[in-house]
């Protein structure tokens, strides 16, 4: 038999541990003494000692017999222990964090594994950005694995990307390092209307997600409002045991898990579906196995102030779920759905990735993380140092553009008044409005209405293309200035809203000449920048701290000086693009209605 290095490399590490088990001279390198270990397996808590031989869990029960003069104990005096945490889909970029970063202020919660969708760097830059990912991926200590995009943009002739994935490119991404499988099949969202009117993108989709499941990947749905024959439809696209992290109500959950999706109940800065979507347990009595907890889109900072996955878990909890059914929902459910058999339970064989949780198991306040078996974190602080990782060039200079004018920010219009599609912002939710708003018309172009909360916005090319969609948005209430940002799903041009062109203009033109990243303007001046230089998406000029440090400046100078009245209205913001979430968006093509998979004229009717 040719076994491979690893392979035998294995043999030797699993011949050590049965030999400690079985020999009277061997003993364990650590054990965990006096724990109240959290069983997911069985839904358990009891009395254990947990002993641990270098990488991975000997055994859990008494285990005096295992301790010799040079092994570690450590005594938990009554501690929980539960198994590390699991993010089963998420963004760094998101975070305008690189993994280096997100890792530093994330580790220290507990959660130990991530599972990175770079689906908005490779709108920008194509296979290029998400081989500088992968490689950035590869080098970290702990498991991160990426699912890349299948297809970008997701809604071809509605918007425009910086590179255009289709399945020819999906092998050769397949194969990169830290690379599990094939993000949100995003371009199969509105299925029924992409068969209608682009059924080569279903047969694009199908090619890449039969090709992956070919060589063992993964696949990522992608399922908002869908029920009946086109969530059907969506779950054949993807296979059999696709997951969906955009269900928002309790009729959608419960459809999904009879039709067998993994339901992914997002938990994040903007987007909290959670609650409702818990509702399949907590009002129904549904069996939670396939019930997954995941953040998909965090700020650094709020992982800072509350916490990751701990805290993800601890919102569960208070939703009436028990506290050890939730643990499943970060630990061994994603665990399973995703084949990591080496995590998300305290097992023989498995590997010691465990989190102590001090105090009472619902406030999830983690006190230790040891991953692999070590010590890494303590009351907050990572314990190790990490890896040094440099983007390449060619992830930089992404926006191609010249700068823009305040006129041409501006929608024109005949006539005095005219009925405009705007679009409904919806806190914390991806999802928008579709409002149709009476408005003056003067001098050839529609009137913003401060009182009414009707701003100008727009999003301005960045890829050489000059085409600039126009609208209006209701919900942020800006009494001053405007904000630009280089973040706006997924195609991620440059989205611009504001009180006036003037400033609108101003923002637009210092996020072109930053190269990306986020301007807040008023009164003609700069208040505030974030730049951006890796894709227009992330940073790594700055420590996640100094990130968060510069972002919090911003929120308080939007609310503060510009008087806007949401949370996080940044990543607001950029979700105002997303064509494939329901109902209307804007992108440079305009006005988009996702659910109908079409543009529309930002203008209804002329009065």
């Amino acid at each position: 038999m040719n076994l491979s290095q690893e392979e035998q490399n294995l043999i030797e590490e699993r011949f050590r541990a049965i030999e400690v088990l079985l020999s009277p001279q061997k003993f364990a390198t650590k054990v965990l003494k006096n724990a109240r270990v959290v069983n997911v397996l069985t839904r358990e808590i009891y009395r254990a000692d947990i002993a641990i031989n270098g990488k991975v869990i000997l055994m859990i029960g008494d285990c005096n017999n295992l301790i010799g003069p040079e092994t570690e104990v450590i005594d938990l005096n009554g501690k929980y222990v539960t198994p590390a945490f699991i993010d089963a889909h998420m963004h760094f970029e998101s975070a305008m964090l690189t993994i280096t970063e997100f890792t530093r202020i994330s580790l220290p919660t507990g959660t130990t594994c991530l599972i990175c969708d770079p689906h908005e760097i490779g709108n920008v830059l194509g296979p290029e950005g998400v081989r500088a990912m992968a490689a950035e991926a590869a080098l970290m200590p702990h498991h991160v694995f990426l699912r890349i995009p299948a297809l970008t943009p997701d809604s071809p002739g509605l918007e425009t990307p910086g590179y255009h994935i289709t399945s020819r490119e999906v092998p050769e991404m397949l194969s990169y390092p830290s690379v599990s499988g094939i993000g949100e099949i995003q371009g199969v969202s509105a299925i029924k209307f992409v068969f209608a009117h682009n059924p080569d993108v279903i047969k694009d989709t199908l090619a890449s997600t039969i090709y992956a499941r070919s060589i063992g990947k993964g696949v990522d749905g992608n399922a908002p409002e869908l029920f009946g024959a086109e969530l059907a439809a969506h779950i054949i696209a993807g296979g059999t045991d696709v997951s969906c992290h955009e269900t928002t109500t309790k009729a959608e959950a419960i459809e999904k898990l009879r039709y067998g999706v993994y339901l992914l109940m997002r938990e994040g800065s903007t987007q909290r579906n959670m609650a409702e979507c818990i509702k399949a347990l907590t009002e129904e009595g549904f069996d939670s196995r396939r019930m997954i907890l995941a953040t998909d889109d965090m700020l650094a900072e709020d992982i800072v102030k509350s916490g990751h996955m701990n805290d993800i878990i601890r919102r569960t909890i208070r939703q009436g779920v028990g506290a050890v059914e939730a643990i499943q929902m970060a630990t061994i459910n994603p665990a399973t759905w995703l084949g990591l058999n080496h995590l998300g339970v305290l097992a023989p064989g498995k590997l010691a990735d465990l989190v102590v949780i001090a105090g009472e198991l619902e406030d999830m306040e983690v006190e230790a993380v040891y991953l692999k078996g070590e010590l890494i974190a303590k009351d907050g602080e990572l314990l190790i140092d990490l890896p040094l990782y440099t983007y390449p060039p060619t992830v930089k200079k992404s926006v191609k553009r010249d700068y823009v004018s305040a006129a041409e920010l501006m929608l024109p219009a005949r006539g005095t008044k005219a009925i405009v599609r705007c679009i409904g912002l919806i806190p914390d939710q991806n999802l928008s409005h579709a409002i149709e708003v009476e408005m003056k018309v003067d001098n050839g172009y529609i009137l913003p209405s401060l009182d009414e909360d009707l701003l100008p916005i727009a999003v301005v090319g960045r890829y050489g293309q000059k085409d600039i969609g126009r609208s209006f948005v209701k919900g942020f209430g800006l009494k001053n200035g405007a904000f630009a940002e280089s973040v706006s799903h997924d195609a991620h041009n440059i989205i611009v809203v504001g009180t006036n062109y003037n400033d609108m203009a101003v923002a637009v033109n210092h996020v072109i000449k930053m190269q990306g990243g986020v301007a807040v303007v008023k009164g003609g001046k700069v208040l505030g920048e974030l730049p951006l230089e890796i894709g227009g998406l992330m940073t790594d000029a700055l420590t996640a701290h100094e990130l968060i440090a510069r972002t919090a400046l911003l929120h308080r100078l939007a609310a503060e000086e510009l008087g806007c009245k949401v949370h996080a209205p940044f990543m607001h913001l950029a979700f105002l693009s997303l064509t494939t979430s329901p109902k209307w968006k804007l992108t440079d093509k305009g006005v988009v209605d996702a659910n109908n998979y079409c543009v529309l004229s930002a203008i209804k009717e002329v009065l």
